[in-house]
């Protein structure tokens, strides 16, 4: 398992082909079985192939050309993030009215199932990048809109996956734990 931690990469360059629905599958119960308080299993997913991803990368599109009007080399490559990728996963977490606590754990386990299908793509030959800012819209309505999410759900990632079209980078150097734990 820490082997599989450590050669764990954010992949952002994928072949064109589709993922197998079987794979989807996969991941998404990979999700479910992430640790979750009083099990609420607080997360949804909307999966964007086709012509689906199509009308996300419109939406993507109009968000990036509305923030940087004037930088259209940025909008540009931003794009190639949305539509160079074949399958797209949108995570929310549910929210727990008047109870931020609840909402915060939700939002953690939410994380957590993230974390499993991000361990799970490995298994499967597959990449992927969580995506949160920019492209992700995870910040912006127009993702959340577009979805067709609850005002009770809040988004927490846009996951970019399909077959790797590079090479994995090399380990990328870490600091130890040594450095960041405190012994009480």
């Amino acid at each position: 398992m820490l082997e599989a931690l450590k050669n764990r990469r954010a992949i952002r360059q994928f072949e064109t082909r589709e993922v197998e629905r079987e794979k989807i599958e996969s991941l998404l119960e990979a999700a479910t079985y992430a640790p979750n308080d009083r099990m609420r299993e607080p997360w949804h997913f909307y999966v964007l192939q086709g012509d689906s991803l199509k009308r996300y990368e419109q939406v993507a599109l109009d968000y990036l050309e509305k923030r940087f009007p004037t930088k259209p080399h940025l909008v540009e490559s931003s794009m190639e993030a949305i539509t160079k990728t074949p399958l797209v996963i949108v995570v929310t977490s549910a929210i727990v009215d008047g109870d931020e606590g609840a909402t915060k754990d939700n939002t953690f386990a939410v994380s957590s199932a993230i974390m499993s299908m991000w361990l799970m793509t490995e298994q499967l030959d597959l990449g992927m990048v969580w995506r949160t800012r920019g492209v992700g819209l995870v910040h912006e309505t127009a993702l959340h809109t577009f979805i067709g999410a609850s005002d009770k759900e809040q988004l927490v990632g846009t996951l970019c996956i399909g077959y790797p079209a590079e090479e994995k980078a090399s380990m990328k150097k870490r600091t130890s734990f040594t450095e960041k734990t405190t012994w009480l």
